[in-house]
């Protein structure tokens, strides 16, 4: 889509119809029965939410993950709309083919209806790991499309091993705590939202969300990537219950917790300007509130607490743009 006068946040809702109230959503489903996902999977929600705003007038392409395995059972699935497979770091490319083919014969004259909103959905190591390249060559388009990552911090189709998307210090397959090293995970999470805006200037509309929490939040965001026109991405953080050790009743605290103690920051960039959703620079939960819910965490110390809180601390108070820019403020260019 070519740059068009600039869209204001105001603009965007009123194109995009946002939802005023529960009473405004759609009871239709797009993604239903039919999924083999576990009790309490926040990434289900996130399918089924994106479908819902989304509308049936949509297609979708899927990496390998998860969610795919999950939808896919032999003579089964939860789409109801239509749906393919990609592969695991193809999410981008998959999703700009699509896009492509449709803006290919709507020219043409053979597609008579509108064209249907083009979304692709990606895990974490598919995302944001292996599959960003694509990503970025799909933000560099003008094809009217939508990527969203669904983070679970772990690759949990092959049993939860470790991502560049993973919280320091959790337990996976692949960074087991031992007595000789009990913190194994020692990667900070991949800033893959405040990377990709920094990166691709052209983009009108990028977010992070969590799909429990505000509620109505995560399907209004989809509303407004698809109402902004161009390449869009969102990242959601998935609370996992296999991979992250809790109850399956949980799931929606946990989600809230990870963005009201600052952890993940949830927020949109509408046209290079960003807006809180919830803006923890004012008012922050104690990390460990989220942490000690975790089976993953359960072998922290007060140490680990600390260091945890002292870099989301630094996220918030440090960044040049609190949660976005990992910048500190008092960056300096060199002589």
């Amino acid at each position: 889509m070519m740059v068009e006068e600039e869209l204001t946040k105001e603009e965007l809702e009123r194109r995009a119809k946002v939802y005023r109230g529960v009473h405004d959503i759609d009871l239709e489903e797009y993604y239903t029965s039919g999924h083999r996902t576990c009790q309490g999977c926040e990434s289900a929600l996130v399918m089924r939410s994106f479908a819902k705003a989304s509308g049936p007038n949509t297609v979708v392409t899927g990496a390998t993950g998860c969610m795919y395995v999950a939808n896919t059972s032999y003579m089964s699935t939860p789409w109801a709309v239509p749906w393919m497979h990609t592969q695991l770091g193809a999410g981008g490319s998959s999703a700009v083919g699509m896009a492509a083919g449709l803006r290919a014969l709507k020219n043409k004259g053979k597609l008579k209806k509108d064209i249907p909103h083009v979304i692709a959905f990606c895990g974490d190591l598919g995302g944001g790991d292996m599959g960003l390249g694509a990503i970025s060559g799909a933000l560099q388009t003008d094809y009217d499309l939508l990527i969203i990552i669904y983070d679970n911090e772990s690759a949990a189709n092959t049993d939860i091993q470790a991502t560049g998307l993973t919280t320091w210090g959790a337990q996976t397959t692949f960074t087991p705590t031992g007595s000789v090293h009990r913190i194994m995970q020692k990667r900070w999470k991949k800033n893959v939202i405040g990377m990709m805006a920094a990166g691709h200037p052209n983009v009108r509309y990028l977010a992070t969300a969590c799909a429990t929490y505000p509620a109505g939040d995560y399907l209004n965001k989809v509303r407004k990537a698809l109402a902004a026109g161009g390449p869009t991405l969102i990242h959601t953080i998935d609370p996992c219950t296999k991979g992250w050790d809790y109850h399956p009743r949980y799931t929606g605290l946990i989600g809230e917790l990870a963005v009201k103690t600052g952890i993940f920051p949830d927020y949109e960039i509408i046209n290079g300007k960003v807006y809180y959703t919830y803006d923890a620079r004012k008012k922050r939960v104690p990390v460990r509130e989220y942490l000690e819910k975790q089976g993953r965490f359960s072998h922290f110390t007060e140490e680990d607490y600390e260091y945890v809180q002292s870099m989301v601390d630094e996220m918030w108070e440090d960044w040049e743009i609190p949660g976005v820019v990992p910048f500190r403020g008092d960056l300096k260019v060199a002589d």
